[in-house]
């Protein structure tokens, strides 16, 4: 096969399209616990998120509530996947062997937000939010007290006081929360986060009708389950409300990810060591949302 600009293009097209096919086939779930937010520039400041705002009656002046000092900023990072194509596949027509490769970097760009939301979960318990704690802290700051979203319970199905004392205390934990004027947030705890470990117990836990101990099933239907491989600890499992207008985990996209392509033949790649490129590139980070729309727990018992 020739060489030129009408037969780079036709090479590239094609690439194009299994890229982008893939990118549209491929299975994503960070939607089900994350929420996308648009970036403009090269940060996102989200100090907002110290006030968890509320409806209160007017009585005199409104009761402005400033923004605490400290900054919660998330950084946009740069993302890309990159091939090379030699040369000589392209003369020798055997451009079948990229095929799958544009297919493998469509389903990367895709799953970017993936790999980015569950590297946050994954660090709930070691990672800082926006009022400095860790994520899953046992010491959240409300008004002058210490509140806790992590536990360490097990989960289970083996009685319904082991339950209890795990999903359900998760669940009453989470209702109970309270803002800095002492009123609930109508916290309503509906997804389920667990690894492959502990998906058979959680399906359990949500869908049987009694427990292993022959009782009946308070929790049955009280959360959707979602399982996820990115999850890398074995034991932890996480209660979300993903109702609200922020969710747990954000998304922060500058730059969607895009096809790329390197297709000049006059470039020094193409003089010295005949390479043409292509991948995928995008601008991308993402952070953490309402500490009190979590609860994480560590199953170490």
């Amino acid at each position: 096969m020739l060489v030129n600009k009408s037969t780079l293009s036709s090479v590239f097209i094609a690439l194009n399209a299994a890229f982008n096919n893939a990118f549209a086939a491929a299975p994503s779930v960070w939607e089900k616990v994350a929420m996308k937010v648009p970036s403009t520039t090269g940060q996102n400041d989200y100090a907002w998120l110290s006030n968890f705002p509320r409806m209160r009656k007017w009585v005199g002046d409104k009761n402005v509530k400033a923004l605490e000092a400290a900054k919660y900023s998330i950084v946009n990072d740069d993302w890309e996947a990159t091939i090379e194509v030699d040369r000589n596949d392209i003369e020798d027509d055997t451009l079948g062997i990229y095929a799958p490769q544009a297919q493998m970097a469509g389903e990367a760009a895709r799953q970017l937000p993936d790999e980015i939301v569950f590297d946050l979960i994954n660090g709930a318990f070691t990672t800082a939010c926006f009022d400095g704690q860790y994520f899953c802290d046992t010491d959240h700051s409300v008004a002058g007290a210490s509140v806790s979203n992590k536990g360490t319970a097990a989960l289970t199905v083996s009685t319904l006081d082991a339950a209890t004392a795990s999903y359900g205390a998760a669940r009453t934990a989470m209702r109970k929360f309270k803002d800095a004027e002492g009123r609930p947030l109508n916290i309503t705890p509906n997804v389920l986060l667990v690894p492959p470990a502990l998906e058979d117990i959680a399906l359990a836990l949500i869908n049987s009708e009694r427990l292993e101990d022959g009782k009946p099933n308070p929790y049955k239907g009280t959360a959707m389950v979602v399982c996820d491989a990115r999850l890398t600890s074995d034991t932890a499992w996480f209660l979300l409300d993903t109702t609200k207008a922020v969710k747990p985990f954000i998304y922060q996209e500058r730059k969607a990810p895009v096809f790329v392509q390197q297709t000049d033949a006059q470039t020094d790649d193409v003089f010295n060591r005949k390479k043409f490129k292509f991948g995928a590139e995008a601008r991308a980070a993402g952070g953490y949302g309402f500490w009190q729309t979590a609860f994480g727990s560590t199953g170490a018992g």
